[in-house]
C-alpha cells in the first residue's frame, strides 16, 4: 500500500492546473479503474502461485514510475500513462496483501488476530498518509508539484524495500493446494495458474456466503471513489491549494481512527454496522451540502465510520474463504469494486455537465445508504462463531 504520498491530496489540482476539466479528470479515473479491474483477478491468481512478497515489491516499483510520469510529462497523455501504471500497481497489491497477511497468521495459528492486525496496519498507513497530507502544503510552497512528485517516488522505493524485507512462511494449505489443484492443471506453472484461477472463481460461484461477502466488499470498496473528489470539493468552496491538504487531512485522520477500531468492532453485530454505514451516508451528504470548510468535519466522521465497516467486511470475507485460492477470491471483490468505481467516475463525468460537484457527492450517498440496508444479511459471521457452530 502506497502510504506516504504527498501527491495524493493535490493530484486532482495538478491535473486541473494543467488545463484539464472536471470531466477529463474523471476520464483519467476511469482509465485507472479500468486498468485495475482488467488485471485484478489474473494478478490474484498469480499471487496464489507465485511469491506474494515479490509481487508487493513489483507493485510498489510500478506505482513509483506512475507518479514520476505525472511530473515528467504533465499532460493528459502523461497523466493517463501514470494512471495505467498505478492501475497495474493496484492490481498487483490488491488481494495479494490481504492473502499474504492472512496466510502468515494462519501459519502461526492466529487468524483471529487478522481484523485487529489489518486494521492497525491500515491505520498506521493512514497515519503516514496523514503526515504526507499535512506536509503537502509546505512541500508545495517549497518546490511545487515537482518536489511533491519526487518525495512520492522515493516513498514507493522505500515501500518496495520494506516489502522485500518481509518474512514469507510456507503457506499452511500448500499440501492441500497441491492435491486439489495439480491433477487437473495440465502440468507446469501455466497449468497451475489456470487451475488456481478456476478454483477461486468456482468458490465465488458456488459458495453463497462467499458470494454475498464478495459483493458487499466490492460495493464498499467502490465507495472509496468519494475521496478522489474531496480536493475538488474543497476547491469548490474556495479553499486555496495550500488549505486543501489540511481539509483532506481530517478525512485521512478519521479513516485511521476507523481502521484502529476495526479490531474491537470485528465481532460487532451486522445490524449495528449497517446503522453506522447509513449514518455515514447522511454525514457525507450533510458535509457536501454545507458549502463551507466546516463541512469537512461531518465528511471526515462519515468517512471514518465507512472505513471501519470496510475493514470488518474484508476480514469477514477472509474468514469465509475455505479454498486454496485466497488471493484470487479476494481479487474478485477488488475487480467488482473497480467496476463500481468506474460507474461512479462515469456518473461524475456526465453529471458534471449539469450538476455542481456537491450535488454529485450527495447523489453518491444514495447507493451508500442502500448498501447499508443489505449489510447485515450479506456480512459473514466472525471466524470464532463459525468454529463454535461447527463444534456444536
Amino acid at each position: 500500500m502506497q502510504d506516504f504520498i504527498p501527491l495524493y491530496p493535490v493530484y486532482g489540482l495538478l491535473f486541473t492546473d494543467h488545463g484539464l476539466s472536471a470531466s477529463e479528470v474523471s476520464t483519467l479515473f476511469i482509465i485507472w479503474s479500468t486498468t485495475a479491474f482488467l488485471l485484478e483477478v489474473p494478478s490474484g491468481a498469480w499471487a496464489d502461485v507465485f511469491s506474494r512478497r515479490k509481487l508487493l515489491v513489483l507493485g510498489a516499483l510500478i506505482g513509483g514510475l506512475g507518479f514520476a510520469s505525472w511530473i515528467v510529462v504533465p499532460s493528459y497523455a502523461g497523466f493517463a500513462f501514470g494512471f495505467v501504471l498505478w492501475g497495474i500497481s493496484s492490481a498487483l497489491i490488491s488481494g495479494t496483501f490481504e492473502a499474504f497477511v492472512y496466510d502468515e497468521l494462519a501459519a502461526r495459528g492466529a487468524v483471529d488476530r487478522y481484523a485487529g492486525l489489518i486494521g492497525r496496519g491500515k491505520a498506521a498507513a493512514l497515519v503516514m498518509n496523514l503526515a504526507a497530507t499535512a506536509l503537502a502544503a509546505p512541500l508545495y510552497e517549497l518546490g511545487g508539484y515537482p518536489l511533491l512528485g519526487a518525495v512520492s517516488v522515493c516513498s514507493c522505493l522505500a515501500q518496495a524495500a520494506v516489502a522485500l524485507s518481509l518474512p514469507e512462511a510456507a503457506r499452511v494449505a500448500m499440501a492441500d493446494e497441491t492435491e486439489e489443484v495439480e491433477p487437473g492443471a495440465g502440468g507446469g506453472p501455466l497449468g497451475r495458474y489456470a487451475a488456481m484461477l478456476r478454483s477461486g472463481l468456482t468458490e465465488v460461484a458456488t459458495s453463497r456466503t462467499v458470494r454475498k461477502a464478495v459483493a458487499l466488499v466490492a460495493l464498499l470498496g467502490g465507495f472509496l471513489a468519494f475521496d478522489e473528489y474531496f480536493p475538488l470539493l474543497a476547491r469548490e468552496i474556495g479553499a486555496s491549494t495550500t488549505l486543501v491538504p489540511l481539509l483532506i487531512a481530517g478525512t485521512v485522520a478519521a479513516q485511521a481512527i476507523g481502521g484502529a477500531l476495526a479490531g474491537p468492532a470485528y465481532r460487532m453485530r451486522g445490524r449495528l454496522l449497517a446503522v453506522g454505514l447509513a449514518v455515514s451516508a447522511g454525514l457525507l451528504a450533510w458535509g457536501a451540502l454545507s458549502g463551507t470548510a466546516q463541512g469537512f468535519v461531518p465528511i471526515a466522521v462519515g468517512y471514518g465510520v465507512m472505513q471501519l465497516v470496510i475493514i470488518v467486511a474484508e476480514a469477514r470475507l477472509q474468514d469465509a474463504i475455505t479454498g486454496p485460492a485466497r488471493a484470487t477470491v479476494t481479487s474478485v471483490s477488488g475487480l467488482f469494486a473497480e467496476v463500481f468505481a468506474v460507474v461512479v467516475y462515469v456518473g461524475f463525468a456526465l453529471g458534471s455537465l449539469w450538476l455542481a460537484l456537491p450535488a454529485l457527492v450527495v447523489a453518491l450517498t444514495v447507493p451508500l445508504f442502500l448498501t447499508a440496508l443489505i449489510t447485515s444479511s450479506a456480512l459473514p459471521p466472525p471466524a470464532s462463531q463459525v468454529e463454535e457452530t461447527a463444534d456444536g
